[in-house]
């Protein structure tokens, strides 16, 4: 029986289509991990390398949009939009020169892993490789990325914290 709760909070119309998208991007992820798995390959640190890859391409993205990059604030407003707050149930957002806190509510990547049928360890391990994007996003900030709880850890939220 598995831990993980894991509820989709309401969205609109638009959040729905981005949740598909993101389910969508973790059943490849989910499946690339276990066909390698699979064939005897390690996978986790060649998957870690490419997400955390693909996130600092998007920090770059997102650092290049902010008036004053060294702030959370205008970090946050740059990183968490109206969809990304939706798509995921985000509340709780505070935010000030040096920190961005944030709860995740609901997790499509964590729902594509349960769906295919993961236990709660490699639902876990899945969701800490695909958090290296997400490290690698604060990173290229100038941030530090902490965990507190996860949703695929058996918690009621994802609890992030971006800090200097």
């Amino acid at each position: 029986m598995t831990k993980i709760k894991n509820t989709a909070v309401p969205a609109d119309a638009v959040g729905d289509v981005n949740r598909a998208q993101i389910e969508h991007r973790a059943t490849w992820m989910g499946l690339i991990y276990d066909e390698m798995k699979k064939a005897g390959i390690d996978a986790e640190p060649v998957i870690r390398r490419a997400i955390k890859r693909c996130g600092r391409i998007h920090g770059e993205n997102i650092k290049s949009k902010c008036a004053d990059p060294n702030n959370c604030e205008d970090f946050k407003d740059n990183f968490l939009t109206d969809l990304v707050i939706k798509t995921f149930g985000m509340r709780s957002i505070k935010a000030d020169k040096d920190n961005l806190r944030v709860d995740f509510h609901y997790c499509a990547l964590v729902s594509a892993w349960q769906k295919l049928g993961f236990d709660d360890k490699t639902c876990a391990l899945l969701c800490d490789i695909a958090m290296d994007g997400d490290r690698g996003i604060a990173e290229t900030m100038g941030l530090t990325l902490s965990l507190d709880e996860t949703i695929s850890g058996g918690c009621a939220a994802c609890k992030l914290h971006f800090h200097k």
